[in-house]
């Protein structure tokens, strides 16, 4: 008996439509579900980079997000959740630049939640985001 999942992503009418997230992820039937804990802009060797400069931070995250998901045998394509973790006072509208980048054109993007918070884990970090992905079983 072969089993299937499907990933639908909803963006129900009476709801605003953005090119940068979808509203509502539906994951049913068989699948595979990862959870990627809070990454930051750290390099391999734990060095802080893009220091002040929520752009290069973001991208940094993102890219190690796309290293932890690799590992898992997913991809940036995979994610239906991002949570944003944003330092208070630095710019959405840069860390959204330096995401559409790396997210490129993919369609379907996953839900997001954006938060700002007074303190990261390290004075330096600016921008945190952690994942959820989830690969349909064919």
């Amino acid at each position: 008996m072969k089993m299937q999942g499907s990933v639908q992503y909803i963006n129900p009418a009476g709801l605003h439509k953005n090119p940068a997230y979808t509203q509502a992820v539906v994951v049913s039937g068989n699948t595979t579900t990862i959870y990627v804990g809070g990454q930051n802009a750290v390099d391999d060797s734990g060095n802080i980079v893009g220091k002040g400069d929520i752009g290069a931070q973001t991208e940094k995250v993102l890219r190690n997000l796309e290293t932890a998901l690799a590992a898992c045998g997913a991809g940036l394509q995979h994610v239906v959740k991002w949570n944003v973790y944003i330092l208070q006072g630095h710019s959405v509208q840069t860390g959204f630049e330096a995401f559409q980048k790396v997210w490129g054109q993919r369609p379907n993007p996953p839900v997001i939640s954006a938060i700002f918070v007074t303190a990261l884990a390290h004075p330096d970090f600016l921008v945190e985001i952690d994942a959820v992905a989830v690969i349909p079983q064919n």
